[in-house]
């Protein structure tokens, strides 16, 4: 295929091309190793995954050992949605997001100490966190209302760190993002900016925000504490497609993200990605390039190159999406399958100098996902040289590793954007989360559970367990850790990492011989 003539590769382009025309988005799959009779082939399951994905929309149960159904999407069509219940809901919170950040944007809603609100810091993890940031990356300007920080993990340095850079937390707003409250990563960093601002001897209710499932722990504690407000979030929304919930609006609202745009980008996209003809549907097209290049079965990564700053994260939330979508162990009928796409990915054309001499010359495992901005920057032109600005190299380097990948037969696709704007980021958006819900549908794997995410929390809660009666465990006599294990009745193995990492971090658990596993002994003060 890279010996193709240039009325041959012309022509490829424009018959391996799907548009949405406004915002302009393009998929092109001519540098792909696609074949028309690839895409033939998979026209009658792209059918049926459609046939699927409409089922979805109309309430469909998703998950059926959860009994839960799947709306993303009804969020930016809430005429779509199975109950006039769900569509008030969801019409209610767009409205109420909007009237909040105008609140606090105008001053109305202030901190109880007097002053503004110029801060938002949130606690949240995964997509609750991801989407957030993504927003961020995109939209925070210089002169945004205002600045986001986000808590996103359960490390005391990085959150000290963080709280050091933010310094007085007066005009701070706090959002707290958990279903349930008790998600430990949240429910931490809300811990510890409630005692950071307690020692600045501020109240936190007053400028705690919480989005959660109505009823749910952290909904009863915002209300009895009387938190400046709360926001809902459905069971029938996941926190991997959370960001046209309030888990994305709200602090896109707030840091002055335009939330209609972002949706009706969203909206029009799901419009188009509902296409039946796989030719002209951009998500179908997507996905057989996905199934073609891993044979069905993930055997390449994908590779996220956005040719912009302001995406850099794009790669971060794409590997959440698509990894915890597809990365499943059994499909529909209960046969082992350990099906899943690897993402990983920063940026052109800083990627340039890192991973794409392994791309081009190295091991052939993976597939590449361009992502090209064509406005250069809002206004002006500067020529670095004669005839060439910056935007211009950065364009020409997009078109060189393609081509550069494509002469030693490595497959890419390029999303073509005009500009990024919230109708632009709405739109690739719903593209994705398009594009994974059919290619699951083509390889019958449930796209919406995540049994291996939640055998990782189990495992956790009983470390901690194991901790708690390790502690209970140490008496002030030294003793070494197979003594202390056979008190608690538990492995040496397990046991050794929670004492060694008690006596590096609890002033009162002291240790002599402290990283030597058999000659270490554990003991209180």
């Amino acid at each position: 295929m890279p010996n193709q003539s240039h009325a041959d590769r012309f022509a490829r382009y424009l018959r391996f091309r799907s548009v949405l025309e406004d915002p302009f988005v393009e998929l092109d799959l001519g540098h792909g190793a696609l074949a028309e009779s690839d895409v033939e082939s998979l026209r009658a399951p792209l059918e049926r995954a459609l046939d699927a994905m409409t089922k979805l929309e109309g309430g469909a149960i998703a998950n059926a050992d959860e009994k839960r159904m799947v709306g993303h999407f009804w969020l930016r069509a809430p005429g779509l949605a199975p109950s006039p219940d769900f569509e008030e809901e969801i019409v209610r919170t767009i409205a109420s997001i909007e009237s909040f950040a105008q609140a606090v944007h105008s001053g109305r809603l202030a901190p109880p100490e007097g002053g503004a609100f110029t801060k938002v810091v949130l606690c949240g993890i995964g997509g609750s966190a991801l989407g957030p940031m993504l927003l961020d990356g995109a939209f925070a300007r210089i002169d945004s209302p205002m600045s986001l920080c986000v808590l996103d993990n359960t490390d005391p340095d990085g959150i000290d760190l963080a709280l050091e850079h933010l310094g007085s937390l007066q005009d701070a707003l706090v959002i707290v993002i958990s279903k349930s409250g008790g998600t430990p990563e949240t429910r931490n960093g809300m811990l510890e900016v409630e005692r950071a601002c307690r020692g600045q001897g501020l109240a936190f209710a007053p400028r705690a925000v919480a989005v959660t499932t109505p009823g749910s722990a952290l909904h009863q504690r915002a209300t009895k504490e009387g938190w400046l407000s709360t926001f809902p979030m459905w069971d029938w929304v996941g926190g991997r497609t959370s960001i046209t919930s309030a888990v994305g609006l709200l602090p896109g609202a707030l840091i002055g993200m335009d939330v209609r745009a972002f949706l009706a980008g969203a909206a029009a996209m799901d419009d188009a990605t509902r296409r039946v003809d796989p030719w002209q549907n951009p998500a179908a097209m997507l996905a057989a390039f996905w199934h073609h290049e891993g044979k069905g079965r993930g055997e390449r990564a994908m590779v996220v190159l956005p040719y912009k700053d302001r995406l850099v994260l794009l790669s971060r939330y794409l590997q959440q999406l698509v990894m915890e979508s597809l990365g499943k162990e059994h499909d529909r009928k209960g046969k082992v399958v350990n099906q899943g796409i690897a993402v990983y990915g920063n940026k052109g054309s800083t990627d340039q100098h890192a991973y794409v001499q392994q791309l081009r010359d190295g091991r052939h495992d993976f597939f590449a996902v361009f992502v090209r901005v064509l406005q250069d920057r809002a206004e002006g032109v500067f020529e670095v040289e004669p005839g060439a600005t910056s935007g211009d190299f950065l364009d020409g380097f997009w078109q060189g590793t393609r081509a550069a990948l494509f002469d030693k037969g490595r497959a890419s696709a390029t999303l073509c954007v005009d500009r990024i704007d919230e109708r632009v980021l709405g739109a690739l958006v719903a593209l994705f989360e398009r594009t994974v819900a059919l290619y699951a549908e083509l390889v019958d794997v449930n796209a919406y559970h995540q049994p291996g995410v939640e055998a990782g929390k189990k495992a956790a809660a009983r470390v901690l367990d194991l901790q708690h009666k390790l502690l209970a465990a140490l008496g002030t006599a030294p003793v070494d850790v197979r003594a202390v294990a056979v008190a608690v009745g538990a492995d040496p193995a397990d046991c050794w990492p929670i004492l060694q990492h008690l006596a590096a971090n609890r002033p009162e658990v002291a240790v002599t011989r402290g990283h030597d596993p058999v000659a270490a002994r554990f003991h209180r003060r």
